[in-house]
């Protein structure tokens, strides 16, 4: 899609096309070959846990995030935080994606929080001053994990980790999603998603580049993964520090830094032009059917409307 001249007129032209390609009832969550360092793929495709994880006298600590976003997942991180001071904590991603109205709610509890965010797996090993954790960043975030990356109040991702986008899908039909019949009622549920999905990117200070990038690639294509280019267009990236969101952590390099001003939520096609979307090729392993909207089933139940 290019966006037209007007800024205004892009976003509605935006929110029209999201409404013919987002994702209907029951979301779906495609993962890719992301078995790696201290995480295993049957451990991504449980419902997400949190773990603190301290590494004084190092550094700050952080939050590990790890598996797939259910209806529970924002009462689990309540209870998680209850009695921490979580206030300015980095949390680290290693997800693929989930539901959608539960990962938006878990954004907001994040931002409210002044929370940083980074994709990572972490890594414990024994040295001579005894065990020490560190963060891996060769990991996947993928589908509704990316806009749980998007509220952290700062965001870092190092080039070895796995940023993807794509469509979320209804879990029963994503099989064969051509084939699948829709009601009106699925469309409904559709648009409400879509106003919830756009608000809460705008609220986190993304572009309308990340909605679009996401919305063009269907369930029956691969996840593509974001490029250094695109993460900055979508405002994804917001320091080239890992020293911003991990503070005194021995583990990871230290890049030059260079933290980027808030874009404007839509850009140029001009600037469009500068990072094409090229899908990346996967392996699609495991599905997760979670619903979009209101109550989200466990699988493998079928998806229940909103309320």
């Amino acid at each position: 899609m290019r966006f037209v001249t007007s800024a205004r007129i892009r976003g509605l032209a935006l929110l029209g096309a999201t409404a013919l390609c987002i994702a209907l009832p029951g979301a779906i969550t495609t993962l890719g070959n992301s078995a790696h360092a201290g995480v295993s793929l049957e451990e991504r495709k449980l419902p997400m846990h949190f773990k603190w994880v301290a590494c004084q006298p190092d550094c700050t600590g952080w939050v590990s995030a790890v598996g797939i976003v259910t209806a529970d997942s924002p009462k689990a991180f309540e209870e998680f935080a209850r009695d921490r001071q979580l206030g300015g904590a980095t949390i680290v991603l290693d997800s693929s994606g989930g539901s959608v109205n539960d990962s938006i709610a878990l954004g907001r509890r994040f931002r409210a929080l002044g929370a940083l965010t980074t994709v990572g797996t972490t890594v414990r090993t024994q040295t001579a001053q005894g065990e020490r954790a560190h963060v891996v960043p060769e990991a996947y975030c993928e589908s509704m994990c990316v806009f749980l990356l998007l509220s952290g109040k700062t965001r870092y991702v190092s080039p070895a980790s796995h940023v993807r986008v794509h469509q979320i899908w209804m879990g029963d039909r994503a099989d064969d999603a051509k084939a699948a019949s829709y009601t009106a009622q699925d469309l409904m549920i559709v648009e409400r998603d879509i106003g919830r999905l756009a608000k809460f990117t705008f609220d986190m200070g993304g572009t309308g580049d990340l909605l679009s990038l996401a919305l063009s690639v269907p369930p029956w294509e691969d996840l593509h993964r974001l490029s250094a280019a695109e993460l900055r267009l979508t405002n994804l990236i917001t320091t080239d520090a890992v020293a911003d969101v991990l503070p005194r952590d021995p583990s990871t390099p230290v890049a030059e830094l260079k933290s980027k001003p808030t874009q404007d939520r839509f850009v140029s096609s001009a600037v469009e032009e500068q990072a094409p979307v090229h899908p990346a090729k996967s392996t699609k392993t495991a599905e997760a059917a979670v619903p979009t909207g209101g109550t989200a089933a466990p699988a493998p139940a079928q998806p229940q409307p909103a309320k």
